[in-house]
């Protein structure tokens, strides 16, 4: 047994933190922690880590209790999505941040109005 998900089995991984700047780490080590266990190699790794970086950064505005990542673990991809809750105002995602991640995954869908940004790496084999 390898560890990693069959190509028809999906695993969904729940993380919920303070929305507070000390705990982005906690986000970026679950997430590439995640990725490193998926097989991917050091720089999709690396490339996760920025993203997730950068969906605090967007979240973490000041309004919020909680940041809330679901990760869902897929036959060689790996799907983050990012919320705050509650949802409060609107989400405001800057041009750099937007090209940041369009750069370092393969995926990004924004929803502004919820407060909820989801990224999809895929495994290069």
């Amino acid at each position: 047994m390898s560890g990693q998900p069959e190509v028809d089995q999906v695993e969904e991984i729940k993380l919920t933190l303070p929305a507070l700047v000390d705990y982005a780490r906690v986000a970026r080590l679950a997430v590439t922690g995640l990725a490193s266990r998926m097989g991917f190699s050091y720089d999709e790794i690396e490339d996760l880590r920025i993203a997730v970086g950068e969906l605090c950064s967007v979240l973490l505005d000041g309004t919020g209790d909680r940041l809330v990542f679901r990760c869902t673990l897929g036959a060689g991809s790996l799907e983050v999505e990012a919320s705050r809750e509650p949802v409060g105002p609107a989400l405001a995602i800057n041009e750099l941040t937007r090209q940041i991640l369009l750069a370092v995954v393969d995926e990004a869908d924004f929803d502004l109005d919820l407060a909820r940004v989801r990224v999809t790496k895929r495994r290069q084999d």
